[in-house]
């Protein structure tokens, strides 16, 4: 049976990146590997992201966006069935970072999906500078992503403290108990290592950490548009124009609350940037290709006070 892990991570925390490196090591163990983007968005940023892993050890699929919740979900199946048939040894799923842990669950538990795949590992990716203060929402979304994780990948721990790293902890440990979750993380279930550090031995330790199956008590958000992502197209702004507007869009309460932008932006000579800003941290990187898009994501967002930072010449 092939495995299946699902990497999961609340947004911006550092999921694509985790694959990244992760499927570098499982192609250099010589496994034959599919990777499932598995998105909301009508554009997948991350899809693009992934490229350079494509060779013949490595495939990419992505679930279209742009449908309601039912409709996606049956995508997701059909792709799995699609993806069985390619002869795998491992495929990881990257989901949004909003996300229904059911979902998963559910899916590889279904005919025919339970007679092709076994669930490998659950790994969840999480910033190791999380906002003190998350809304309500923001906090069950948290907690069911670490709830059934065999391991918990903290991520930018380079600078981090002692006492922030504690205190990341604390705070998954109070979303568990805010949605009744009996599980309280331990030690050994965290990763706290600087990626760029890690060894074959961690790689393997991750490999093999498996899942955890909680019960914890669901927030329906089907109903509530409190997430959500806003799509800027055929921008026409320099990087350095790009910085000093995602630090603005950021700061600015008018435009909500904004937890990630990310996206593309392409210079006169024909380059692109690729763009990946939190309250933490903005990066601009040189990218070998990529789309004049440009992704706000959070909650309750004024898409009419963010294009005036985006393209301030059409206020």
């Amino acid at each position: 049976m092939v495995k299946v892990d699902l990497i999961t991570g609340f947004l911006g925390s550092g999921k694509t990146t985790f694959i990244k490196k992760y499927a570098r090591y499982l192609m250099d163990q010589g496994y034959n590997i599919g990777i499932l983007e598995n998105d909301f968005g009508a554009v997948n940023v991350d899809m693009m992201l992934l490229r350079e892993l494509e060779s013949e050890q490595c495939e990419l699929e992505m679930v279209a966006g742009g449908c309601d919740k039912d409709c996606h979900r049956r995508r997701f199946k059909t792709k799995l069935i699609a993806m069985g048939m390619c002869g795998y040894d491992r495929v990881l799923i990257e989901p949004s970072g909003i996300f229904d842990m059911d979902e998963f669950f559910d899916a590889l538990h279904e005919e025919p999906l339970d007679r092709w795949y076994q669930i490998g590992n659950v790994i969840a990716v999480v910033d190791v500078g999380l906002d003190k203060k998350m809304s309500e929402e923001a906090d069950y979304i948290l907690a069911s992503e670490v709830a059934d994780a065999g391991c918990i990948v903290l991520s930018k721990t380079q600078e981090a403290s002692g006492e922030t790293i504690q205190n990341t902890i604390d705070h998954l440990n109070r979303a568990l108990e805010t949605v009744h979750c009996k599980r309280r993380l331990k030690e050994d279930e965290i990763i706290k290592k600087d990626w760029e550090q890690f060894e074959n031995e961690d790689f393997e330790r991750i490999m093999n950490s498996g899942y955890i199956a909680e019960d914890y008590e669901k927030m329906n958000l089907d109903d509530d548009d409190v997430f959500q992502s806003k799509y800027f197209m055929d921008l026409e702004i320099s990087k350095e124009d790009l910085r000093e507007a995602a630090q603005k869009i950021m700061e600015d309460p008018a435009c909500g609350s904004v937890f990630r932008i990310k996206g593309f932006t392409q210079e006169t000579d024909g380059s692109w940037t690729e763009l990946n800003a939190t309250h933490h941290e903005i990066t601009l990187r040189p990218i070998e290709a990529g789309q004049k898009v440009i992704i706000v994501i959070g909650e309750h967002l004024e898409e009419e006070e963010i294009r005036k930072y985006l393209e301030p010449d059409k206020k």
